[in-house]
């Protein structure tokens, strides 16, 4: 281990092997480690907090306070997850959970931007994107490899699908369908995000399906049930066709609705 002398570290805390601490950072009793970590300078990680292996800790980040919520309770077991080589940069905050049994999690190689923001009872999943300043509040989904902008807002309970992309400055109040690039405050949906999914190694086939139906959700001029009852019908052998139709089937918040005077779905950098 390299931990500088002046770091604070309760003896009950556990790092594993090639963790390092940078100076006057605080490490509470109910930490977990993982090998290979490396946590900056003036970090404060406090509550029930497990880091995985080979994660990068900016300076003065605060991983696991107390939760902005009234409902919270201290004493709760609740606390904060994240999993392997996901880099957390300066200043970033994540809450830990507020109902019993509960943690917020982030997943594995996330990059969460300097002064970005990680409210209570967040699930946040693989490859995910968080851009500086970004603010998502209490019991916000993000699925795999999406990426939400700079600036923007996400309120509670919103769901953002896999490989979505949200622009910065964006203010969300509903659901982000998978695949779907929204901007704007309120946000809504623009295109698909054909280059993420290219390099995420989704192929042109999969992206043809995904903008095909795409069309038909903002398109057609019908409901989101409706829509997707069209997909599932005309599209939904497809298993990302699927999961689209799943995902709007699943909502409780309802989708992010079409950009005013159309949608802009034609062939991003490179595609066909």
């Amino acid at each position: 281990m390299s931990i500088h002398p002046t770091a604070v570290i309760d003896p009950r805390a556990e790092l594993a092997a090639g963790v390092g601490v940078g100076p006057y950072s605080i490490i509470g009793p109910e930490v977990r480690v993982g090998e290979s970590t490396e946590i900056g300078a003036h970090a404060v990680l406090e509550g029930r907090v497990a880091i995985g292996a080979r994660c990068r800790i900016g300076h003065g980040a605060i991983i696991g306070g107390a939760p902005q919520d009234l409902k919270y309770r201290e004493g709760v077991p609740v606390g904060v997850r994240i999993g392997d080589e996901t880099v957390i940069r300066e200043y970033v905050t994540i809450h830990r959970a507020t109902h019993e049994g509960r943690d917020t999690r982030v997943g594995s190689h996330c990059l969460l931007m300097a002064s970005s923001h990680v409210a209570h009872d967040c699930v946040i999943g693989d490859h995910v994107i968080i851009i500086n300043y970004a603010g998502l509040t209490g019991h916000v989904t993000v699925e795999d490899r999406a990426t939400v902008g700079g600036l923007t807002g996400v309120h509670p309970f919103v769901h953002i699908g896999t490989y979505a992309y949200v622009g910065g400055c964006s203010k969300v109040i509903q659901d982000v369908p998978p695949f779907v690039m929204v901007d704007g405050a309120p946000a809504t949906a623009r295109a698909v995000n054909l280059i993420g999914m290219r390099r995420g190694g989704i192929d042109a086939g999969g992206r043809r399906q995904v903008k095909a139906a795409f069309r038909i959700l903002y398109r057609s001029g019908q409901a989101p049930g409706a829509a997707a009852a069209q997909i599932k019908t005309e599209l939904g052998d497809h298993p990302l066709v699927a999961r689209l139709v799943e995902f709007i089937e699943a909502s409780r918040r309802g989708i992010v609705g079409g950009a005013t005077g159309g949608v802009d779905d034609e062939p991003g950098e490179g595609e066909e």
